[in-house]
């Protein structure tokens, strides 16, 4: 029993540090964060229940397996995508993807370097290597919602750059598809020249405006 209760405090500490505390961009520091709180909250809860529904020789065994089940129940939805945030910022580091965070969505922001040439809607290599990391951790989490949404710069007509940014955005969800994630799980949308993040004056501005966006978010 004494190991059980060593190994349940490990467990709630190692809850606490993995999913409470997130390093703030700006700041460099750590932060606490709502998910971690509750998860903490939820393995107590966890471990309780595990505790009260073992026999008396289980007792230990119970309170550790309630304990990982509150963990996860406890932190909720933001439990839920803190993880997988972290599992896709280890897969994304070195491919020029970057990977942020508005409440419980996480946004992949694919830019043209990777993705596609000007005027192609050719998947390149580079991206479907990279799309391929997104799959693994996407199947490891089915319970997320994928919407992926190509835009173009500003040159060239409207109805060009809308067919050719659903066309981006239909490729990039294919190869999710033919990587092993469910196709019902997915949504693609062409947005054109909408939404630009920079200027379309500068050919730097209208190559960052060049990208397709995965937000995943939480299954209701």
């Amino acid at each position: 029993m004494k190991k059980s209760v060593i190994a349940l405090s490990l467990l709630l500490s190692g809850t606490m540090v993995l999913s409470g505390c997130t390093t703030n961009p700006y700041t460099g520091e750590s932060e606490a964060g709502k998910s971690g709180i509750g998860a903490g909250l939820g393995a107590l809860v966890g471990a309780g229940v595990g505790v009260l529904s073992s026999s008396k020789k289980d007792r230990g065994k119970g309170a550790l397996i309630g304990a990982a089940s509150g963990a996860a129940l406890g932190g909720g939805a933001g439990y839920y995508m803190d993880v997988q945030e972290a599992k896709l910022r280890d897969k994304m580091k070195g491919t020029g993807v970057s990977v942020t965070r508005n409440g419980d969505n996480i946004i992949l922001n694919m830019p043209n370097n990777v993705t596609f040439d000007s005027n192609s809607s050719t998947l390149k290599p580079a991206g479907a290597n990279t799309l391929t990391g997104v799959a693994m951790v996407l199947k490891e989490y089915p319970k997320t919602a994928v919407n992926v949404i190509g835009y173009t710069d500003s040159t060239g007509t409207r109805e060009l750059n809308m067919r050719l940014s659903q066309q981006r955005a239909d490729g990039v969800g294919s190869a999710l598809i033919t990587q092993g994630v469910a196709a019902n799980r997915i949504r693609t949308s062409g947005a054109g020249p909408d939404n630009p993040i920079a200027t379309n004056t500068t050919e730097a501005g209208k190559a960052q405006n060049r990208r397709v966006e995965i937000t995943l978010s939480p299954l209701s």
